[in-house]
């Protein structure tokens, strides 16, 4: 059981959140740590959080999930906290939200209700806020249908936790269902608009640095450190939700945009992974990705097999792919014993702190290293008067070979892919 925190402040709803420990299911991580995430979940949309204990399981029940000595138990704990809602860390079928709701007089949410809601509320873009609208959507359609709030509410989320003064609408299936069609359409030209700016900067071209991880895994704060910019970064999950871009000059002149991307985070629903992956074509399609770990987390391992899995579900294979790089981030949290036992999962890893720089400048080196083994050989001809165009291939490129006659030199020089692209385009 957590510690409950103070008083929740007059402004501020209230949440009471149980993990379910199910006697015989196949876990990977500790009850401990997922009721710890679970309240920080919690904690990422402003809830305060009043009580918060594992709630152990030997059979579960199609009706409620737990027994009826349990849903009482509870139930006594809940009349004298009186919660604005109940918060269950996993999932719940329609029937037993329904009842447990009955049983406990409060609003219950499952664990996907509570990171759709989180979503709904964090989302700042157009495109972020029509992915999102479409995940809840279809979470909603396949369970009974509760109410559509949120485009009534000025308040960010979907309205699973309902609350005072809120209107309920009733509506059916076949609204829903059209409303996500209308959803995907809107989302189809989301795609082929963000294929156009792909183009565009192929036009133009620049290395693409993708930044992903598990939640709260500093990612935001490494992209600001790295491109000093002020991205919103905090010690919440899900402190960024829409990506941002950013320009970054390698240490070598080289400009690459560096592309901070949603978190990633055990049991993430199906439908939000799907509603969101037009915003991870941009990872996929990356000439170098950064996988962020929190070195200081005890479930780092296993964190990094969630992002592993997601990936993978995006065609991407972390262990054949030559385009990722290890930065074990959070060093700064660590002993010096801690850190002399850090085993980096593999030979291509950096360490570093992204709140204090400290080995930052040996990521940007890798991240040149990593670019420069894509390098492609070109032929140019270059007429000796231009000499801006001669000093930039000496510039950006390795010169292999140059011969020079009375009007051009002609040069062989090795260029990364952006690079020899964008002398391709000019020479057209």
């Amino acid at each position: 059981m957590l510690k409950p925190p103070p008083t929740a402040t007059a402004d501020q709803q209230t949440a009471v959140v149980l993990h379910p420990e199910i006697r015989g299911a196949t876990v990977m991580r500790s009850a401990d740590l997922r009721l710890a995430e679970a309240t920080g979940l919690a904690a990422a949309i402003d809830l305060a959080v009043l009580h918060a204990e594992i709630v152990r399981i030997g059979q579960v029940r199609p009706a409620t999930l737990m027994g009826s000595g349990k849903v009482e138990e509870i139930g006594s704990t809940l009349r004298g906290l009186k919660p604005d809602v109940v918060i269950i860390d996993g999932p719940l079928s329609p029937i037993q939200q329904r009842n447990l709701e009955r049983e406990w007089k409060s609003k219950v949410i499952d664990r996907t209700g509570l990171i759709l809601e989180i979503f709904g509320a964090r989302a700042q873009t157009r495109e972020g806020q029509l992915q999102v609208e479409l995940a809840s959507l279809s979470y909603q359609r396949s369970r009974l249908v509760r109410s559509w709030t949120h485009l009534e509410r000025q308040r960010g989320g979907f309205g699973f936790m309902g609350g005072p003064g809120e209107s309920q609408l009733e509506i059916d299936r076949r609204i829903i269902t059209d409303r996500i069609t209308k959803l995907k359409r809107q989302l189809e030209q989301v795609r082929r608009t963000r294929g156009l700016h792909r183009q565009a900067r192929k036009r133009v071209p620049y290395p693409i640095i993708a930044l992903v991880g598990y939640t709260n895994a500093g990612k935001s704060t490494l992209f600001n450190r790295l491109a000093k910019a002020d991205v919103f970064a905090d010690d919440l999950l899900f402190a960024t939700l829409d990506p941002t871009l950013r320009a970054l000059t390698l240490p070598d002149g080289q400009r690459v945009i560096l592309s901070d991307t949603v978190g990633f985070i055990s049991d993430l629903p199906t439908d939000l992974i799907a509603a969101f992956r037009a915003t991870l074509e941009e990872v996929v399609e990356a000439d170098v990705i950064l996988i962020v770990s929190d070195t200081a987390d005890a479930e780092q391992q296993l964190q990094r097999a969630t992002v592993q899995s997601i990936l993978g579900d995006l065609g991407v294979d972390l262990d054949e792919d030559s385009r990722i790089i290890d930065v074990l981030n959070k060093i700064d949290l660590l002993t010096p014993e801690a850190r002399s036992e850090l085993s980096p999962p593999s030979g291509r890893s950096v360490l570093l702190s992204a709140v204090t720089g400290e080995d930052c400048d040996r990521l940007l080196t890798e991240i040149q290293n990593r670019l420069a083994t894509q390098r492609v050989i070109a032929e140019v001809s270059v007429p000796l008067s231009d000499g801006a165009r001669i000093a930039w291939l000496y510039r950006r490129g390795e010169v292999l070979h140059r011969r020079d006659d009375e009007q051009d030199a002609h040069m062989r020089v090795r260029l990364v892919p952006a690079d020899a692209a964008r002398l391709e385009t000019e020479e057209n």
